[in-house]
């Protein structure tokens, strides 16, 4: 039987033992969904079982648990460590969902729901392609499943449980499908992340609010200050101006340079999509280079004063905001972050106080195309979709990619199948039925291409 005839002979079931998942709210976020995350883990391993694994157990942690199966082939043969997540994203707001997020729905050819995409279908494809593989004899290699219920916010509990329990998770490669393509007539890898820095910024003038028609003009403003001070890290050429910022960032080679410009991609068509006249960036990049390969820097909130309905004529005591700079490999996240607060401190004025508090941060990642479970997952990808995927370079972050790289030494493919109008976080989420479909013929044939 080929991986296509099983896949047609199992999709029904395939879709139940999704659908079952995603009827559990693992919403990892909320404290009362805590029992929801335990019986999502048990109903995995209940999964994992059926399709093959030799053992499957819920491990705790301090916080959610982990998941962990495996299927050993042989103790000559490759590993290969799975990695995915459980949990999901609250479904807020529920007026503006068309089906209820937790009970899916399959309409316009797709499945609807939250966790359809992100992460439970996609889980899913690299589950059933186990399977399909071990059912046609296709699978050489060990298999180890680790799945993890706190990666939507942070995974703060995953890189003790990793260095607790490195030899249990000894592979040779990691594959990971929680990744999406270029689109759905352009398949393709991600083989490069940004890592992430984070912070809150509080700046205190005058001890209360004051009247701004008595202490104008003569006391400073924090809001006035915060955003002087938020403004100037930008330059008129879109860079960063902290001294040192770009002393590890590397530039892109013009090989890749040349593989970026192959990407499809209509200027216009983006411009209309996000609702902007115009797009703006580093001086001497790309659009696509801006926003996957070179650093950039966000305020993400702002506030202060009075913002309530009408006037008040104050000058505020207080100014708040949020930012957070997107690195590129080899910016390491807790030297650009003192490197921050640093500079902060050094071009603030006397006339206020400015307190820089580090939220969170993670490490870029880079996936060597030479690597042969990347040259696996190329070839498998070519199968399902009828052509080669193209080797991209994503914006977003996944901090723990980098941790498994820094605690197990071991690199990560990112072989995912999402797209962008599948919604993930947001309202209506979906996953295509030929793309949940393709992403179990991709899997399979990665397993018939690794040995």
């Amino acid at each position: 039987m080929s991986v296509k005839s099983y896949i047609e002979s199992n999709k029904e079931r395939f879709l139940e033992e999704l659908f079952s998942l995603i009827r559990i709210p693992s919403i990892s976020a909320k404290q009362e969904h805590k029992p929801d995350m335990q019986a999502c883990a048990q109903r995995w391993t209940e999964l994992l079982l059926s399709s093959g694994a030799d053992k499957a157990v819920v491990m705790p942690t301090e916080g959610n648990p982990v998941v962990y199966g495996e299927k050993m082939i042989s103790p000559d043969a490759k590993t290969v460590l799975v990695y995915a997540h459980y949990d999901v994203m609250p479904a807020e707001p529920l007026n503006l969902w068309k089906s209820q997020p937790f009970e899916p729905e399959i309409r316009d050819g797709r499945i609807w729901a939250r966790g359809a995409d992100d992460d439970k279908g996609q889980s899913m494809m690299q589950v059933k392609g186990f399977e399909t593989a071990l059912k046609l004899d296709l699978l050489k290699c060990n298999v180890k499943f680790i799945f993890e219920g706190e990666e939507e916010i942070g995974s703060p509990s995953l890189e003790t449980f990793c260095r607790e329990h490195k030899d249990l998770l000894k592979a040779d490669v990691i594959l990971v499908s929680d990744t999406s393509m270029v689109n759905a007539e352009t398949p393709s890898l991600t083989t490069g992340l940004r890592g992430l820095a984070y912070w809150e910024i509080e700046v205190t003038g005058p001890n209360r609010d004051l009247h701004s028609g008595h202490f104008g003009g003569a006391v400073a403003n924090p809001i006035n200050v915060l955003c002087k001070l938020m403004a100037d890290i930008i330059d008129a050429d879109g860079r960063i101006t902290i001294p040192g910022f770009y002393d590890d960032v590397e530039e892109v080679s013009p090989a890749e340079r040349e593989m970026i410009v192959q990407i499809p991609f209509d200027e216009a068509k983006y411009k209309a999509a996000i609702g902007v006249d115009a797009l703006s960036g580093e001086k001497g990049y790309s659009t696509l280079e801006r926003n996957s390969c070179r650093p950039s820097f966000d305020i993400c909130g702002i506030w202060g004063g009075y913002t309530e309905e009408g006037s008040k004529t104050v000058l505020p005591s207080k100014a708040y905001a949020k930012v957070s700079c997107r690195l590129v490999p080899h910016q390491e996240h807790s030297k650009i972050s003192k490197m921050f607060e640093d500079y902060i401190n050094q071009v603030t004025s006397a006339s206020v106080k400015v307190k820089v508090t580090p939220k969170h941060g993670g490490q870029g990642y880079v996936c060597p195309i030479d690597l042969p479970a990347y040259q696996a997952a190329e070839k498998a990808c070519t199968v399902a979709f009828g052509k080669k995927p193209l080797a991209v370079r994503r914006g977003g972050s996944i901090p723990i990619i980098s941790t498994f790289e820094q605690v197990l030494g071991i690199k990560t493919v990112l072989m995912g199948f999402g797209l962008e109008q599948n919604a993930i976080h947001s309202p209506n989420e979906s996953c295509t039925l030929d793309f949940f479909y393709k992403g179990i013929e991709s899997v399979a044939e990665f397993y018939k291409e690794y040995k």
